[in-house]
This record gives structure tokens, sequence and C-alpha cells, in this order.
């Protein structure tokens, strides 16, 4: 990128930042302004919505609710002849109990009053274990073995029918439906064992190190939080300019904790046993299966690859870190773990000689969002609507609800954004479907609800929310993923939108970063997936591969020093806090995979034109629209016009990394 147009861009940028209140569109005034507080006279709606959901107490009657019918669907499927109504019917059942387990997901961690997430969390856990006894369900699955079964109805059925009753007789065939009754219940026994287990670890991987303030020299005590003799470390500090600052986090931070690690170690065995149980080799093959990657082996092939393709670039840049270290006359001269973050942003401000203090009070997030909204209308005639929402509905007042409107198909759906930081609120961005979007019986489509979760500064006063491009950067990622849920139009709601392969789901919103690039070359030095995310998805890989008969810790020391070239440090278990474990068990590597795809797309499709409706609508036709209704390899190749290769994939990652570490010189 040329620097006469980042210059540019720049001005562009203050220059939205430099309106008056009164001149923001109502979608940029919603999120650089305070909220208006709702009139507590109004009647409580329940959150989202939902009336039995305006108290704790509410959940117990949604989940009652959602329990009963599911009893009599389960026994429509079970006796009605086989036809496309079986595949229905299976839809509703998912539906009838998605629509209380993921909004129950998401308020065990987002709700500001622990009642709410203590009732979610119950409500979770119920839903949870009734789907596993339904996924071992001898009488339910044989209503759909009949109609797999018989070719004269299945040529009755359409393609995105026949797709979606595929894939649940595939939940059945992992659950271990083909086994004898008591092999069955020990499966039940132990996906239900590994929620408890799921639970117990996110929980711990998110608590603060505590270590008595006498340990630490008392110039750096400020840094961090203190409770009474205490000092409290939640985080890494990873872009602190103290060196003992960073250092000291890091191995407080991710000092081993021996009851964690227990729950680490019990976790992977009863994700092996239960593979093994069913059938499988591991329970990477286990969870592979029906991805883009298909096996372990072809990850780990895609790994070896881009590891060896990048060790040169790799090698430069650790000397352009080891050199940036000498500058700052440290006590040690080597390149640590608590260095990499500091030192990679400390070379991009030397690179672009530009400072966040003078580039964060461009980006205001009221900008940023008029600017998504300009987007996606000229690329997909889609365009947000803020919305007053109702007493009850939300959660905490500083969320904004947005209706997602098409030109001429009218309201697609519905995003709240949680994007403030406030206490005990997850430091974490993510997206949350909390309704999927299907052909209702009546004919209706049930419209898509989903939440995105980010933590950025709240506006104060007449200060917007002012953003760094990483924070540019995650927001356009997670709206990403939040058009790819309003955009697809799938029948069945098993189907909908980011309900998809996970090696495909990532890269509508990898994607959208590149659409944000005008702010990304400000972060392309040692990009992450250079090293860190090629370590953490190897990681992955071994820790569900077949059991290694020794310590976590010990394999990480092992793959640490493979893949990532930087130290093992003694007395730490950074695998403690690695919460993906649990959503993204041996699927990591798909943060990658999806990044070589969405480079693909981006030079082949919108390099030249990102603002191409043609190809904007190639892209909803092709990719956005089938959710996990069609092959994500057939989407792929719908948009590419050609099948990419692993190699292909390697060379994707390469040539973006290169071309954009190029860019500063041009």
């Amino acid at each position: 990128m040329r620097c006469s147009r980042l210059l540019l861009q720049r001005s562009n940028a203050l220059a939205l930042y430099r309106r008056s209140v009164n001149t923001w569109s109502a979608v940029g005034a919603a999120f650089n302004v305070q909220h208006q507080r709702l009139e507590p006279l109004q009647k409580n709606v329940g959150l989202f919505g939902v009336p039995e959901l305006s108290g704790p107490a509410g959940f117990q009657m949604a989940q009652h609710q959602a329990l009963r019918e599911a009893e009599f669907l389960v026994h429509k499927a079970c006796t009605h002849p086989p036809g496309a109504v079986t595949v229905e019917t299976f839809d509703q059942l998912s539906d009838s109990l998605c629509r209380v387990a993921d909004l129950a997901d998401f308020i065990k961690v987002a709700h500001p009053d622990a009642a709410f997430r203590e009732a979610a969390e119950r409500t979770c856990v119920e839903i949870g274990t009734l789907v596993e006894i339904l996924n071992t369900n001898v009488d339910l699955c044989q209503s759909l073995k009949n109609l797999l079964g018989n070719e004269a109805v299945l040529a009755t059925l359409d393609s995105d029918t026949r797709r979606v009753a595929e894939l649940f007789m595939f939940d059945f065939e992992i659950s271990g439906i083909h086994l004898d009754e008591s092999k069955r219940s020990k499966a039940v026994a132990l996906n239900v064992k590994l929620l408890d287990l799921y639970h117990e670890f996110l929980s711990g991987s998110q608590l603060p190190n505590a270590i008595d303030k006498q340990v630490l020299p008392e110039h750096i005590r400020h840094c961090f939080s203190i409770d009474g003799n205490r000092v409290q470390i939640g985080g890494l500090h990873a872009d602190s300019p103290n060196e003992l600052v960073r250092e000291a986090a890091y191995k407080i931070f991710l000092y081993p904790n021996t009851s964690l690690l227990l729950c680490l170690d019990e976790l992977l065995a009863c994700r092996h046993e239960l593979a093994t149980l069913v059938g499988y080799e591991s329970f990477a093959h286990r969870a592979l299966k029906g991805t883009m990657a298909k096996t372990p082996e072809n990850v780990m092939k895609f790994l070896r690859l881009l590891t060896e393709k990048l060790s040169d670039r790799t090698s430069r840049d650790f000397k352009m870190m080891k050199e940036m270290k000498k500058k700052a006359h440290t006590t040690n001269p080597e390149v640590m773990p608590w260095d990499h973050a500091y030192l990679s942003s400390a070379i991009r401000t030397e690179m672009f000689n530009i400072d966040p203090s003078v580039y964060s009070p461009y980006f205001s997030l009221g900008a940023c969002m008029e600017g998504l909204n300009r987007l996606f209308m000229q690329l997909l005639g889609v365009y947000f609507q803020a919305e007053q929402p109702k007493m009850g509905e939300l959660w905490s007042e500083d969320v904004r609800k947005l209706a997602v409107v098409h030109e001429t198909e009218g309201l697609l759906g519905y995003i709240y954004c949680d994007f403030f930081r406030r206490p005990d609120k997850p430091h974490q961005d993510c997206h949350f479907t909390i309704r999927g979007g299907r052909l209702r019986e009546d004919g209706v489509y049930q419209l898509p609800v989903v939440v995105l979760m980010l933590s950025l500064p709240p506006p104060s006063g007449r200060t917007p929310s002012l953003l760094t491009p990483s924070m540019v950067e995650n927001l356009f990622h997670e709206i990403g993923h939040a058009m790819h849920s309003m955009l697809g139009r799938t029948h069945y709601q098993h189907v909908t939108g980011t309900r998809c392969s996970t090696d495909f789901a990532e890269v509508p919103s990898i994607l959208m970063e590149y659409f944000a690039s005008d702010y990304r070359v400000l972060s392309q030095f040692a990009q992450h997936y250079q090293t860190g995310e090629i370590f953490y998805a190897a990681l992955d890989q071994v820790y569900h591969g077949k059991p290694q008969y020794r310590s976590t810790t010990d394999i990480l020391r092992e793959v640490q020093e493979k893949f990532y070239g930087l130290p093992y440090v003694h007395d730490t278990a950074w695998q403690l806090r690695f919460s993906h474990l649990v959503g993204y068990g041996a699927k990591y590597y798909s943060y990658l995979m999806s990044r070589a795809i969405a480079s693909m797309v981006w030079r082949q499709c919108f390099l030249q034109d990102p603002f191409s409706r043609v190809m904007g609508e190639r892209y909803r036709r092709e990719m956005l629209a089938h959710g996990g209704s069609k092959e994500p390899v057939l989407m792929v190749q719908g948009m590419l016009q050609k099948t990419p290769t692993i190699e292909d994939f390697v060379d994707a990652l390469v040539l973006d990394l290169n071309a954009n570490v190029k860019s500063p010189a041009l």
C-alpha cells in the first residue's frame, strides 16, 4: 500500500471524526454517543424479546417448554412415514432446543447478573444432556435410516434436504448409534462428563493468578491490580514497554494450576475414549470428518509445509526483533516469549513512523460502522438500521441493536452489538448465534438473531469510542460472521449461517479483514500465522491425536521448540489459557486454512474493485447463502472456479505475507 493512499485515508477518517454529533447518521450516532436510558415503566419483554426471560427463573420455564416440544417432535419423527417431513421434523426439533441452548450459552458468559448466568448455565447442561441422549436414540435414528434407505423417497428430495438428512445421520454415527445399549449409555455418560469438564476448564482458564505483592519489585506493582497484600494478574500485559512487567505477567499468569492440569488431562482422555468407543482412531480423526481438511494427516501436512516455506521469513523477523531489543538496552538480549507482541508492535511503529496516539482518534467506532454500512450497501445492497430496544430486551444498557435490511428483500435479521468493556465481561471477541434462520411450517422465514461481543473502550461524554487498527480489524472480522448469518437463506436452521464446517466458517470473517486492509497495513509485520498460529494448531493436533502418555506441558515444550522458535519458560503452562481447546478441539488449524481461502478470494475477486456488486452478489450466491447445506469445498470451487490443493493454501498464505511485508517500501 502506498503511503500517499494511507495518508489520504487518515485524512478522510479524521474528517469523519471531526463531524459534530448532529451530523452522524443514525448508525454512526448509535455507536458514537451515549445511549438514552429506557423508561423504567415500560413493560419488560424479556431478553431478546423472549417473554419468559424477564428474570432468571424464566430459563427453567423456557427449558421445560423446549423439552415438551422435543418430546412431541421425537414422537412425530418416529411415527410419520419417511419423506421431506422427516427432515423438517428433525430440524424443528433441533431449532426448538437450539433457540433455548444457544441463547443460554451466550447469557451464561455475558450477563452482568450472576443469577442470570447461573440459571443459563444450568439450562445449557440440561439441554446439552438431552441432545446427547437424543443422538443415541435408536428409534429416532431408525426413522432417518428409513428415509435414507428408501431410494424412491430420496429421489423426491431436493439436494439441501438430502444434505441435511445426511448431516443428522452423521451426528448419530459419531455419537455411537451403532453400538450396543451398554456402550451407547457409556458414550452418553462420556459426553455429559465432557460438558462438565468444558465448563471447569473454560472457567479456570479465565481466572487471574494471585501472588504476594512483596514478591514483585515495588516499582512495577502499580501496573497490576492489588487486592490487600496480593497482586492479581489476569493477563500477559504483552504490550507493556516495561520488560520486567511483561516477564512477571507471563511467568505468574501462566504458572501451572495443578487442578486445571488434571482437568485438561481428563478432558483429553475423555475425548480420546469417546472417539475410540465410537470407532475412530483418535478424537482428531472424529472431529475432522466432514471438514475440508478431512484428516489429521492432511492438517499436519499443511502445517509442516507452511512452516518450511516460512522458515527464512521467520528467521529474518526474529533477527529484527533481537536487533530491536538491543536498542532498548535490556538486561537480557535474547528474544523471549513475553517480548514477541511488544517487539512486533515496536517494529511496526518504526517501519511506518506512526504512533497509535496519532492514528486512533481517526477511527471512531461510529465512523467504522458507517463505513461498513456503505461497503455492504455497494457490495450486497444491504444496510444497517439502528433500532430502539424495548425494556428488558438487553442484558446491558450499552448494547446496541441493529436491523439488517436488504434493498429489495427487506428485513434479513438482527445483530445485537455488545461492543464495550465492562466489569466481569469476558475479554474476547466472539460471534454468538441466538436464533438460526429457517423456513417455518407456516411459510414465514424465521429471521436470524446474533450477538457480536467485542472489548472496545466505551464512549465518554462527547468523546466517541476510539479504535486502533487492530480493533478495526477485529470489528470487521466479527461483522463478517454476522453477515454470514444474515445473508444465508437456508431452508433448515441446522445448517444456517455459520453452522458449517469449522474450516470454512472463518472464511467470511477473515475475508472482511481484507476489506479493512486500509488499516491492516499497520499490523502486517510478523503476521500472527507465521509462528504463533502454526504452533497453536500443531499443539491442538498433537493433544487430540493418539495418547502420548506424558504431560501436556512436556508436549507443549516439544511442539513449541519445533514450531514456534521461542524457548519454553520453566514453570509455565500456556495450554491452561488455551480456551480454544474446548470449542475448536482438533480444529484450530481452521483459522489458517480459512485465511488461505479468504486470501485467494480477495485477490481473485475483490482486489481490483472491493465495491464490485457483481462479485458481491457472486460471493453471496456461491459462499454465504448456503450455510452448511453445501459441501464447503464446492462453495470454494464455485467462488474461485477451481479446486485448491493444500499446496495452494500454503502458497496463498506465503504470498499474502510477502506482499504485505513489502508494502511499506512501495
